[in-house]
């Protein structure tokens, strides 16, 4: 145990620099880390696409000054702490170091590489389902009623990080009925745990109520706008892709948890797998939903092999080591900007990297970039702009111009960047920036951001003394590229009942209170 102790946390600082040491300083943050450092300004018990723990990271962020370091140092930090707990699972199984670095390979080469990296809910949610996953392994090997405990909070905390821990919560239970481990619901201590579990989520649960369950809404527009579009087989070939280089290793876990007599005692977990594909697939989960299941297979996977080989041939440990550094260096700039969007747009051309999928958008089409890094571009061009738009017009102009924009990512950014630029408050009524609208907004001028490159041909524009472009996004490579920066001077009364009443209709569709 002390060999892998000493193993162990240097490789956990490890995955904590790695991220830094790779990432190009031509990216900003991610579209949606621009929603959540947003949140830490409007602290609240949820919000409509998500729970409320992000937030809570988001005014730390901000506390210790909100740049690069402190956006991605979080989800960093969540990921090493995730990759101690699969160690600690593969230590408490019996492993040695071999099976601890090899469960330290999928952190580094494969989806949880960029994963980590991104300031989401994704990265607090998959830390708590590994350690419900840990929690359980302790109480089946020893039957200490703490390592329940420890569910409970795990359970709690997952459940206000993101929603769709209910999931893994739902499929572990039904994985306990199927097996001899069942047994745990005779012992009362697990109700109290999930008493602590609804204790620690109540606030929210209480806040979607009295907000009538935007959430709800907000699933409902995902599935009509991305989720229906998820293909099944697509979704299944993912779950291969994802951790491509290190994929042996999860399998070999499944393979062992499903046929292995020695692991009969935690053949749970196998089960909770299989419910949580199937949920996915009914649901049309996006592929990455899933990632939160597979640490645990990692763990079971990487004690195997090192078993295997040790009965078969140690020389197999060469290749399950060489095959994921070797197959991992190739993808790394898939999972991580770690060159100018050139540069890497060449790079997946010249590898035929399109064919992989891992270039296709929302929109089902492959792009030069993945969306997640163009979507990491063109944010402070987009503020500058406008601010250039904005210092354009005079005091008295400034006072009475209100800062509108499309989306959510565009607010986000300009208020991320609008103390650099003297900008106003950017403001917008998609998202949870919805609730954060001004009431009874009166619009004299009005500096619009906009993804509608043809919004001058709308009717309303007439509405307005004057409309002019004065700026727009250029960076190609950007998923906001032509995107314009429009301002409108001289609002007549039709305007503004108009916003009013768009305003008004958004905002019942999520809360009928209104």
């Amino acid at each position: 145990m002390k060999r892998t102790n000493i193993l162990i946390y240097p490789l956990a600082i490890l995955k904590l620099v790695i991220p830094y040491l790779l990432q190009n300083n031509l990216y900003e943050p991610h579209r949606d880390e621009f929603l959540y450092l947003a949140e830490a300004h409007h602290l609240a018990w949820g919000y409509l696409e998500v729970p409320p723990l992000l937030s809570f990271f988001a005014w730390l962020t901000h506390l210790f000054g909100h740049d690069m370091f402190w956006v991605k140092f979080w989800p960093d930090l969540f990921g090493m702490f995730t990759f101690i707990i699969a160690a600690k699972a593969v230590q408490k199984l019996g492993g040695g170091a071999f099976a601890t670095f090899l469960v330290f390979l999928p952190f580094v080469f494969g989806a949880y590489l960029r994963l980590f990296f991104l300031f989401q809910p994704n990265t607090p949610e998959v830390f708590f389902w590994t350690l419900i996953s840990y929690s359980l392994l302790r109480y089946i090997q020893t039957k200490k009623n703490k390592y329940l405990y420890i569910l409970g909070i795990a359970i709690g905390l997952g459940m206000i990080s993101k929603y769709s821990v209910a999931f893994f919560v739902v499929s572990i239970l039904a994985g306990l009925l199927l097996t001899r481990q069942r047994r745990i619901f005779g012992n009362e201590k697990l109700y109290y745990a999930g008493g602590i579990a609804i204790l620690i989520f109540l606030p929210t649960a209480l806040w979607e109520y009295n907000h009538h369950f935007p959430v709800i809404v907000h699933m409902k527009e995902l599935n009509k706008y991305q989720l229906q579009y998820i293909n099944p087989v697509s979704f299944l070939v993912d779950q291969l892709l994802m951790n491509l280089p290190c994929v042996f290793i999860w399998l070999a876990g499944l393979y062992f948890l499903i046929f292995s007599f020695d692991a009969r005692r935690y053949r749970v977990f196998a089960w909770a797998y299989v419910f949580v594909i199937i949920l996915l697939l009914v649901l049309h989960g996006k592929n990455y939903y899933s990632l939160g299941v597979y640490p645990i297979l990692f763990a079971f996977g990487a004690y195997h092999l090192e078993q295997w080989s040790f009965r078969r041939a140690k020389a197999w440990r060469y290749a399950f080591i060489l095959i994921p550094i070797v197959l991992g260096v190739i993808f790394i700039p898939l999972l991580l900007p770690v060159s100018s969007p050139a540069g890497l747009a060449n790079y997946y051309k010249t590898m035929h990297m399109e064919k992989t999928g891992l270039l296709k958008w929302e929109d089902l089409k492959n792009h030069p970039l993945p969306q997640d890094f163009a979507d990491m571009l063109g944010w402070e061009e987009m503020t500058q702009k406008a601010a250039e738009g904005y210092n354009s017009l005079d005091d008295s102009d400034k006072a009475h111009t209100f800062l509108f924009c499309d989306n959510y990512g565009e607010a986000g950014a300009v208020n991320y960047y609008r103390y650099k630029y003297n900008l106003p408050e950017a403001h917008s009524d998609n998202g949870t920036f919805l609730y954060w609208l001004p009431k009874n907004v009166h619009i004299d001028n009005l500096l619009l951001i906009t993804d509608d490159t043809a919004e001058m041909q709308h009717p309303f524009v007439k509405d307005f003394v004057s409309a002019t472009v004065v700026g727009r996004v250029t960076n190609k490579y950007a998923r906001e590229y032509g995107s314009l920066i429009i301002l409108f001077k001289g609002a007549n009364d039709t305007i503004n009942e108009m916003f009013r009443e768009k305003i008004k209709n958004d905002f019942v569709k999520y809360n009928k209170s209104y």
